[in-house]
């Protein structure tokens, strides 16, 4: 048999923001659940919520809308986004497996007479009834459905790895290019993307936040016993400690030792040549105002220093 992932892999676009936005065009009402929506999305890339959670949030609208209807009608709309190089291919002992909801895939899925493993949730609650079919746990999800071997995998993404080791033969899809898996050599702006489009990189910008504002609150504390430069000392280093701490256990999954977090110091030290050279230019030799010159020094110090840690103090085989 062969397996296709569906979102961006045999369908061009993601069916689920598709379905959403198809819906918001029916009914504008429905934009009152964006809070909610919002929230949510913000628990999932800084608070470390599961996808299940998330997913949850983001399907709120659904009590709100005749689920059943409301499919069938998209997919009337939106069946020609099946790629044309799947068609051509299809066999009928196909199997899709997506993350994307089982509701939702059901009916374009009848159309195309093969079979289906994806996420269930309710279509009237948006509940999970499971776990989200993604990553290993598709691996799992097919194993238990079919004993055969695969003969051909296909999908847009590197996430679907495990499921990728179980064919003899794998591929990416982008568009309607079709790319033996270990040919696949993504672009420089397409690792930039997975890079700094990341649930890891906002969590890394939410704890620069934080960081900042420790940095002034224990920089202000010490200054009530201390000389104020020395109390910017302490309390730089008390809020790089703090930092270490919530970036190894909230970003990069890391164990914390005296080793990484020598690592994590010295990852600092581009960030601190960076910034003052870049000050150094825009202040002093271009003679813009110092607040611009602070604010691009900060701007380009970010992911320059996200780099250093990823690659460096948290490098990962």
């Amino acid at each position: 048999m062969n397996v296709y992932d569906f979102d961006k892999t045999i369908y061009d676009g993601d069916s689920t923001i598709d379905f959403y936005v198809f819906n918001v065009k029916k009914d504008l009402r429905l934009l009152r659940f964006f809070p909610k929506q919002l929230f949510g999305l913000f628990k999932y890339l800084v608070l470390g919520a599961s996808k299940e959670t998330f997913k949850e949030d983001f399907y709120c609208y659904l009590k709100a809308i005749d689920v059943n209807t409301r499919v069938k009608e998209f997919w009337s709309l939106h069946q020609n986004k099946i790629k044309t190089f799947y068609w051509k291919q299809k066999k009928e002992d196909d199997v899709i497996i997506s993350a994307s909801s089982e509701f939702l895939l059901k009916p374009v899925i009848e159309v195309l007479k093969v079979r289906l493993i994806a996420s269930k949730n309710n279509p009237k609650t948006g509940k999970f009834e499971g776990l989200n079919c993604y990553g290993k746990e598709k691996v799992h999800r097919f194993h238990q459905e079919y004993q055969e071997t695969i003969d051909e995998f296909y999908s847009d993404s590197f996430s679907d790895l495990p499921m990728s080791q179980l064919a003899i033969k794998s591929y990416i899809v982008k568009k309607e290019e079709i790319i033996p898996w270990d040919e696949y050599k993504p672009s420089t702006i397409s690792k930039c993307k997975q890079m700094f489009f990341s649930k890891q990189f906002i969590q890394f910008l939410f704890i620069g936040v934080i960081n900042t504002i420790n940095g002034i609150a224990f920089s202000y504390l010490y200054s009530l016993f201390l000389n104020p430069n020395i109390a910017f000392i302490f309390g730089y280093l008390t809020s790089l400690g703090i930092a270490y701490v919530l970036n190894s256990t909230l970003v990069f999954k890391h164990s914390l030792s005296f080793q990484t977090l020598t690592k994590f110091a010295i990852s600092y030290i581009p960030n601190f040549i960076i910034q003052n050279l870049v000050v150094l230019l825009v202040y002093n030799v271009l003679h813009f105002h110092k607040l611009i010159a602070y604010g691009l020094a900060a701007i380009l110090g970010i992911p320059i220093t996200f780099i250093f840690l990823k690659i460096f103090a948290f490098k990962k085989h």
